[in-house]
């Protein structure tokens, strides 16, 4: 387990809806909802809508390789502060199509200088069973900034 550079679970929830979804123009667009952010874990939810979608009905690589940026930059933000993906690879498994995708990120291991980070990324309907979807591993790269949890 990673210790968290939040005070809280409900902290760190506030501080990511305010600033890395409420600051952030695509990710704010997608209403990516974050679930969990705490001791280097993290689970993101996105509702699927249509102009998500590449021609076939799945959800956009773009879009499915968000959730995966995502979930690796906000575990290692629960644990470094204020960061940025300093790279990602994205395996994709399966068409993601559902209601909605789930991506889960989990810091394998955090220094001073970067964590490594994994992510899984599910797509959910209603009755039925997650499919995993994409896989990924990230290098996130702490910017330093004073005064960010």
């Amino acid at each position: 387990m990673q210790h968290s550079r939040f005070d809280s679970p409900e902290a760190s929830i506030k501080y990511m809806k305010r600033v890395a979804v409420g600051r952030s123009g695509f990710s704010n667009w997608l209403e990516v909802e974050p679930i969990v952010v705490w001791e280097g874990q993290s689970e993101l939810l996105l509702k699927l809508r249509p102009e998500m979608t590449q021609h076939h009905g799945f959800a956009h690589g773009g879009i499915v390789g968000l959730m995966a940026d995502n979930a690796c930059a906000w575990a290692g933000a629960s644990v470094l502060g204020d960061v940025v993906t300093g790279g990602y690879s994205i395996n994709f498994l399966r068409p993601a199509k559902g209601e909605r995708l789930r991506s889960k990120g989990e810091v394998i291991k955090a220094g001073k200088r970067q964590a490594v980070v994994r992510a899984e990324v599910f797509a959910e309907s209603s009755g039925e069973d997650p499919i995993l979807v994409a896989a990924a591993q990230a290098t996130i790269i702490p910017t330093g900034i004073p005064g960010q949890p």
